[in-house]
């Protein structure tokens, strides 16, 4: 990746990320480069982006209401809200600045790890290895933010999800029932 330009933001998040050239990170500095790979650029979401991200996450997972008995926890989740409280990034086609994915990232104080809360391609992008691209920009955003895993989870209903995580790096951890839907955990250790 290359970084292609950079915004001022107002706040102290890490920065550089989702850049795999050599970034000289300095806290001190309120930037956040874009990066670009593979024709695509990961960006900071705004509130402008938040009518394609819900209209992914319906196109992702009305699928799995059938199965689920309830529409899953993403189509159910306030994506401006999540802007002011999460990190969330979305990833767009360099050839017409579409937005074909999105992920939402909780790095909360206190744990080693950042959680994956949603990630989403849009299933007319999916088989592109855009997933992947927002994968690792998960994990530069968590070695930028010192934490040494990433933490996700997947409802057990989507069983789908299993194989794919595991074959990232991803390793089962735990099971239990929260907020009403049955889930499973995969953490994943970061090397540094």
């Amino acid at each position: 990746m290359q970084v292609v330009a950079t915004a001022a933001i107002s706040d102290a998040r890490p920065t550089g990320f989702c850049v795999r050239t050599t970034i000289h990170m300095i806290p001190s500095m309120a930037q956040e480069p874009n990066s670009t790979t593979s024709g695509t650029t990961i960006r900071r979401a705004r509130s402008d982006d938040v009518p394609g991200i819900e209209h992914m996450v319906t196109a992702a997972y009305t699928k799995y209401i059938a199965r689920i008995g309830k529409p899953p926890a993403p189509m159910l989740a306030d994506y401006t809200q999540l802007l002011l409280t999460h990190d969330v990034f979305v990833l767009m086609a360099d050839y017409d600045r579409t937005v074909v994915g999105s992920i939402v990232l909780d790095a909360s104080e206190g744990r080693d790890s950042v959680q994956i809360n949603n990630l989403v391609v849009d299933p007319a992008a999916q088989g592109r290895g855009y997933g992947k691209t927002l994968m690792r920009c998960a994990e530069d955003f968590a070695r930028a933010s010192n934490r040494t895993a990433l933490e996700l989870f997947t409802n057990v209903k989507m069983h789908e999800n299993f194989a794919l995580y595991a074959k990232m790096g991803f390793d089962e951890v735990d099971r239990r029932t929260e907020d009403g839907y049955e889930r499973a955990y995969f953490r994943k250790g970061l090397l540094a």
